[in-house]
């Protein structure tokens, strides 16, 4: 097992902490109703340039995560720290958009509202439908290729490519990856885009004919929420007071 410099110690005060925003990260995603039994996988990058990323361990429903159960692995797979075992198919999709697409959080689900959208022809959200969809204009890609499980690196790396510097990409007949340059503003996206399509997919089902806004409407809103961030924070942070570590 290659040795932990001083910088990324896995007791040092910054990894225990990004460990800890993880943990929390899970845990409001499956209160939020956003898992699915033990599947899926929430990551980040260590803040030290190296190739090293924390990860949730295989086996383990995410309202029982706390921060000693956070592994961290390289890009290779390799366990770095950590009491548990990390899925295969989670190393190929995380590691590469880690590596490729340069994100720092990487969250990966299949919230039930926005997998949907991924099986219809647009196969992704409409970003000029709801407020709450609005925050996403501009930053949405697809990746329009599904080819099974992802039990090799060629997946991920697809995945990561289809990004193209978009934050949230709908994978075809599959699920989401939600992105951001740090946890709480990343699980904030997450929650809210699973609002958004839970709304479009609701109104859709009325049968009714949906009234987007001006695409230039869309970018105005999304400028105005993705400048201020401050309720990103506060909303993890009363996250973090209401759901505890598991002892």
């Amino acid at each position: 097992m290659p040795a932990l410099d001083h910088a990324t110690d896995w007791s040092g005060v910054g990894v225990h902490q990004l460990r800890l925003d993880l943990a929390l990260a899970l845990r409001a995603a499956h209160h939020h109703g956003l898992s699915e039994g033990v599947c899926n996988h929430f990551s980040v990058s260590l803040p030290d340039g190296s190739d090293r990323f924390l990860i949730n361990p295989r086996g383990l429903a995410w309202d029982e995560i706390g921060a000693n159960d956070i592994v961290m692995v390289n890009k290779d797979g390799d366990k770095l720290a950590g009491n548990h075992e990390v899925e295969s198919t989670a190393m190929f999709i995380h590691a590469a958009v880690h590596r490729i697409a340069r994100k720092a959080c990487v969250l990966h689900t299949h919230m039930p509202y926005s997998t949907s959208l991924t099986l219809i022809d647009d196969r992704a959200l409409d970003t000029t439908l709801s407020q709450n969809a609005m925050r996403f204009h501009g930053r949405v890609a697809v990746d329009d290729n599904y080819n099974g499980l992802a039990l090799d690196a060629s997946e991920g790396e697809r995945i990561a490519h289809a990004m193209n510097g978009a934050d949230v990409v709908f994978l075809a007949n599959h699920g989401v990856v939600v992105c951001g340059e740090r946890m709480d503003y990343a699980f904030d996206d997450l929650y809210y885009l699973e609002r958004a399509c839970q709304v479009q997919m609701i109104a859709m089902a009325s049968g009714q004919r949906l009234m987007p806004v001006n695409a230039d409407v869309a970018a105005k809103v999304a400028a105005q929420m993705n400048e201020e961030r401050l309720q990103s924070t506060l909303f993890f942070e009363s996250l973090r007071r209401r759901l505890k570590e598991p002892k």
